[in-house]
């Protein structure tokens, strides 16, 4: 017999759907902060400008620094009917993983505009196409095609969002520390820093930076009865020399996000290798080996994200929070309210 903590409806709750945040809370700030303290089982309520007043003492603050790329693009295909493609990650220098909302087979081209189209190579098992882009008809590498789609893309907000993205997204959606171009998903729990305030945690406590783009599947739902049964998506990542040095060392560290929480356990699990494709699935039979504090949103049920705050405080205790804070009215996903685990 499985265990519970294997079973995918194990992870299942039932979310009121006016606590689905469609916008961010303003300013970033002002947004809940749900605490949990492992050692005195206590849970506190207060808002994320008190952040750094919980965090605990002579740790380590590790954060994402991807940046969203404009990944959603509308075009149309030679025929003229319309077509929508979303970029997933790049593979290598030419090929790019993409999802396309219509019928294309390969060899099909799709115009955006006069800057640039895309040539359909390959038709994946899992619903994923791999093209090439191309600007007057010149093959374009996956950096040329960033400053194109920064003109004419759109910001890849998350399905359960439901609005058309706006001028506010594009900085809303965006953390405050962002440099690296290649997510096509914002690492959430970093939405909740303004400049000021992680300039003060900055200076207050040692921290560092790591780089996962994060990808589409990071929303996919994970649809076997098992949860070891899950294909987990693979993701680019990249460990910068002073995040490798704190990681090697004894200093405890807090993880801003699930996105840094699963590149530093992979880089636990694979020491030697600070760049790379990460596909670290942590669950309650899979836990941290590293990470000691994690600061996290509010996820989608069956999600292999509420599978990661479960390997941080079990099944039942996930649960248990989550129920507490939707009685208290928190807002979830990602531009939702936080929660700190110590």
């Amino acid at each position: 017999m499985r265990s519970k903590e294997l079973l995918t409806s194990s992870y299942d709750f039932t979310l009121p759907s006016e606590l689905i945040a469609t916008h961010p809370a303003s300013p970033r700030d002002s947004a809940k902060l749900l605490v949990y303290n492992r050692k005195t089982n206590e849970t506190t309520h207060t808002t994320f400008s008190e952040f750094e007043n919980f965090i605990p003492k002579n740790c380590a603050l590790i954060f994402n620094d991807t940046k969203v790329i404009k990944a959603r693009l509308f075009g149309k295909k030679q025929s003229g009917g319309k077509l929508e493609l979303l970029i997933n990650r790049a593979l290598n220098a030419h090929d790019v993983n993409v999802y396309i909302r219509g019928k294309v087979k390969i060899d099909s081209e799709i115009f955006f505009d006069k800057y640039l189209s895309a040539h359909v190579k390959e038709l994946n098992d899992d619903g994923s196409r791999v093209v090439h882009f191309f600007s007057d008809e010149k093959l374009l590498r996956f950096e040329d095609i960033l400053p194109i789609i920064d003109k004419i893309g759109h910001v890849p907000l998350p399905p359960y969002i439901q609005r058309e993205d706006n001028k506010e997204d594009e900085s809303e959606y965006q953390s405050v520390f962002a440099v690296n171009e290649g997510a096509v998903a914002a690492p959430t729990a970093s939405l909740h820093f303004t400049h000021e305030q992680h300039k003060r945690v900055c200076s207050a406590f040692d921290h560092a930076f790591v780089t996962l783009h994060v990808g589409s599947g990071t929303f996919k739902p994970v649809e076997a009865e098992t949860i070891t049964d899950h294909p987990m998506h693979s993701e680019y990542y990249d460990i910068s020399d002073k995040a490798k040095e704190l990681l090697d060392s004894d200093i405890p560290i807090l993880s801003v996000g699930t996105t840094s929480t699963r590149t530093i356990e992979f880089y636990a699990r694979h020491k030697s290798i600070q760049r790379g494709e990460a596909n670290l699935f942590l669950h309650p039979n899979n836990k941290p080996l590293r990470v000691n504090h994690l600061l996290t949103n509010f996820h989608l049920p069956k999600s292999t994200l509420l599978m990661l705050v479960a390997s941080f405080v079990g099944v039942d205790k996930a649960q248990e929070l989550y129920k507490i804070a939707i009685e208290n009215r928190y807002r979830f996903y990602s531009y939702g309210d936080a929660m700190l685990i110590i």
